[in-house]
């Protein structure tokens, strides 16, 4: 039994709302609430920028509803039943009342989640890409569509890859290229062929994990790096529109913003929602404020938008340390953890490298006016090279890099079997994920010296670390509909306990996907996915992930990694203390011991553990 103390700072302020598990996407399950309680406050004839949801595709009609009441079209957003408007706030109750109108949300600001610091690092090793580019895979014929900054035309990206281009924006003349540096650099994590990095004086390569993928490059950031929720969804519906004739099966979102209400209302969540629904897997990074202690959680609940989404594949970041031996690996302090506000969805998905990654820049552009040490010295990787700084290559740090780490591998998996559904590929990165971790650790600013306590649980690193050998040579099918690898919810049972239900299903644990012998629920097939010696089915792995003396199932993971209390409860990805409960996630309390303050630094982790 958990003490009420202790679920209150496992839960944090905010995190738990209501105690209610939503069980559906449907927007039918809106309830009364139409209008985010954040518009909620505005009156008068201040103009506000919203985006309506309606029941059905808008018509002129509805149109012009908004305009009588002074309003102003921005964008049709048909594709999602929605409009995006510029309105008084006076008008806003009397629209919501609108029988066709299902919900109204403020167009939110949404920025890339990057953070800006330079040295070597060996992403592509420690996730195994070497094997699948053995294997003859580089994405060749898989679309990946970036939704970003735009993509700048350096040299190091195959331009016969860059197949289509377009700007949501506005403040560039109408062109897509990249004027603040963050989506090139993202680019070339996914698709940079490295040619600047090779010769014979040449100590490493910088080669992207799926390097002849051809990329649709939608820009939806301006210069400074932020943008709007509608430019993102009209991005998202053009994807869906432009499916089959580039063959995009896949979407990176290096972008987030804040969670403020449910994600089966959310105009983002629904937006990524009908592209899985399309058949394109969606990759969204997890958000970087895992250092963010302001609600007294120490960065728990504070994924962003929309990787709250349980559809999608939401990633965290981790850092290599400067070694391609990825059981040394840490979770970066930064990289934002679950559960999601409002929901409580178990997030991230999974991680990968995210920490000082070595990509591709075009000088000049605004990260690099910000950070110029980041344009590593060509030292770095030629031999006898200068210290002067590298006209190709840039560092940068966060959960935007560690996304397209996933985006490239979901395009490799998918040369490899086209067949496979957003949800399958979902499921096969989950269930390969490398899961022997290092469970605590430390991690210090790299500028300002601050030093913070790391946990490798399951709202820091999902189910694992990347692992593209694993994943290619993993044969398991999951149900192929959309919706059948939803990421599961935590929620508090009848007794109090913290337990994952499937965020599709009731309490019960009843779902679509099969019930294991004792009646439990199975979270991604079937119980052939392995269950522990009691029965109990075992969450995104198989019966060799361990268990515990008592022989509950431990959940993402390995015996190694989890230790027994006295009483010889299972203990989530932490130690034991002298209470004869279960420790969960913690070290003699939820979710960590960590007392770290709530600044957070615009640097990555140094590789001092």
């Amino acid at each position: 039994m958990i003490s009420k103390k202790l679920k209150s700072a496992m839960w944090g302020r905010s995190i738990l709302v209501a105690c209610v598990l939503l069980v559906s996407a449907s927007l039918a399950c809106a309830g009364p609430h139409k209008m985010s309680k954040d518009l909620e406050g505005k009156k008068g004839s201040d103009q506000v920028d919203v985006i309506v949801q309606f029941s059905h595709m808008p018509t002129a009609a509805n149109h012009r509803k908004v305009l009588k009441r002074g309003g102003k079209l921005k964008k049709e957003l048909r594709l999602f039943k929605s409009g995006a408007y510029r309105v008084p706030a006076s008008e806003l109750a009397d629209l919501v009342a609108d029988p066709e109108v299902v919900h109204i949300s403020p167009d939110r600001p949404i920025r890339s989640t990057s953070t800006g610091t330079p040295v070597i690092d060996f992403h592509t090793d420690t996730v195994n890409a070497p094997v699948a580019w053995a294997q003859g895979l580089d994405g060749t014929g898989i679309g990946v569509a970036i939704i970003d900054s735009g993509i700048a035309p350096v040299s190091d990206l195959n331009s016969q890859n860059l197949v289509y281009s377009q700007d949501f924006v506005g403040d560039n003349g109408g062109s897509p290229s990249d004027l603040y540096g963050h989506g090139t650099h993202v680019a070339g994590i996914i698709a940079g062929t490295g040619k600047n990095s090779r010769g014979n004086s040449v100590k490493y390569t910088f080669q992207g994990i799926a390097k002849n993928a051809p990329l649709i490059n939608l820009r939806v950031l301006g210069q400074d790096g932020s943008g709007t929720d509608s430019d993102v969804i009209e991005a998202i519906q053009t994807a869906i529109q432009l499916k089959d004739t580039y063959n995009i099966r896949v979407i990176n979102l290096s972008v987030g913003r804040g969670v403020y209400e449910s994600y089966t209302v959310d105009p983002l969540c629904q937006a990524v929602e009908q592209a899985w629904a399309a058949g394109i897997v969606v990759v969204v990074s997890a958000g970087n404020d895992g250092r963010d202690n302001s609600a007294g959680t120490n960065g728990y609940g504070t994924i962003t938008a929309p990787g709250n989404d349980p559809y999608v594949i939401t990633v965290g970041a981790m850092n290599t340390l400067g070694t391609a031996d990825r059981t040394d690996d840490v979770p970066a302090s930064y990289s934002s953890k679950g559960p999601t506000l409002w929901d409580q969805v178990v997030k991230p998905d999974l991680v990968a490298p995210g920490n000082l990654i070595v990509s591709l820049y075009n000088p000049g552009d605004t990260l690099n006016q910000e950070f110029p040490a980041n344009a590593i010295p060509y030292s770095l990787y030629v031999a006898n090279g200068t210290s002067t700084h590298s006209k190709d290559y840039f560092v940068l740090s966060g959960t935007s890099m560690a996304a397209p780490m996933v985006s490239g591998a979901a395009a490799l998996l998918l040369q490899q079997n086209p067949a496979l559904t957003p949800d399958q590929l979902k499921v096969r990165l989950m269930k390969t994920a490398f899961k022997n971790l290092v469970p605590n650790a430390t991690a210090t600013d790299s500028v300002t010296g601050q030093t913070f306590s790391l946990q490798a649980d399951i709202f820091t690193v999902g189910a694992g670390y990347l692992d593209i050998q694993a994943a290619l040579a993993d044969t398991y099918l999951a149900p192929s509909t959309p919706g059948a690898a939803m990421s599961p919810a935590a929620a508090l049972d009848s007794d109090g306990n913290v337990v994952m239900v499937n965020s599709n299903s009731v309490l019960s644990g009843q779902n679509a996907f099969g019930l294991d012998s004792d009646g439990l629920s199975v979270m991604w097939g079937t119980s052939a996915m392995g269950t522990d010696s009691s029965g109990l089915s075992v969450m995104w792995g198989t019966a060799f992930s361990g268990t515990d003396s008592s022989g509950f199932s431990v959940m993402w993971g390995t015996a190694a990694m989890a230790g027994t209390d006295s009483s010889g409860f299972s203990v989530m990805w932490g130690t034991s203390s002298a209470s004869a409960e279960s420790v969960m996630w913690g070290c003699s309390v939820m979710w960590g011991s960590s007392t770290s303050g709530a600044e957070v630094s615009a640097h990555g982790d140094s590789w001092k553990k």
